[in-house]
């Protein structure tokens, strides 16, 4: 069988809902090698996010995830212990290029106002306070694959904009059930380039 997915990088366009957790360090699995979760008084920064990426992405498809910070010696990382795609190739590509855990999951979504992943997370957006400009995002992932560690750049622009939201959390996400979120965010136009080029 071919190749069933794009090379890196991934050239990626849409629009997300994100919302940051403090959860119980005690909870989470153990990172990757090589890094450590970062902590606020025992507790990690966990963010959950709806993603939805349109054209003119390589690939078309929804996704919903949740992140834990951790650092290398002093330098931040994020690590994507839970995701789930609704597109084959998206989950066989984010597996092979990057070590990135991929599911499949079934998706309902409304643009900017609702995301639901099936079994898994759902969001409601009650209101936003736009944010001027475009804002450059960069940052690196970092996974694990076998003993090692894998780490990916990510850099881009989004626009984006505070929002009231309301979440509701089940089966593999159930850690984040009850918890309000720090800050939530809506990027309303985003442009992420995901791996090397």
């Amino acid at each position: 069988m071919g190749v069933s997915y794009p090379p890196e990088p991934w050239d990626l366009h849409g629009q997300a809902v994100a919302s940051v957790f403090l959860v119980p360090v005690r909870s989470l699995p153990a990172p990757p090698p090589g890094t450590r979760v970062v902590s606020v008084a025992g507790r990690a920064v966990v963010t959950a996010a709806f993603f939805r990426y349109e054209e003119p992405s390589p690939l078309v498809y929804d996704e919903v995830m949740a992140t834990v910070l951790v650092r290398r010696g002093v330098r931040p990382r994020v690590w994507i212990p839970w995701i789930w795609v609704d597109s084959e190739a998206s989950r066989d590509g984010g597996r092979a290029l990057w070590a990135i855990p991929k599911d499949l999951a079934r998706f309902d979504v409304e643009p900017g106002r609702r995301h639901r992943g099936d079994g898994l997370a759902s969001v409601e957006v009650a209101r936003t306070v736009g944010l001027p400009g475009r804002w450059p995002l960069a940052f690196r992932v970092v996974q694990r694959r076998g003993g090692r560690s894998v780490v990916t750049s990510v850099r881009g622009r989004l626009r984006a904009q505070l929002l009231r939201t309301s979440w509701t959390f089940s089966g593999p996400l159930s850690l984040l059930a009850g918890r309000r979120p720090v800050v939530s965010v809506r990027a309303s136009r985003f442009r992420l380039l995901f791996g090397r080029g």
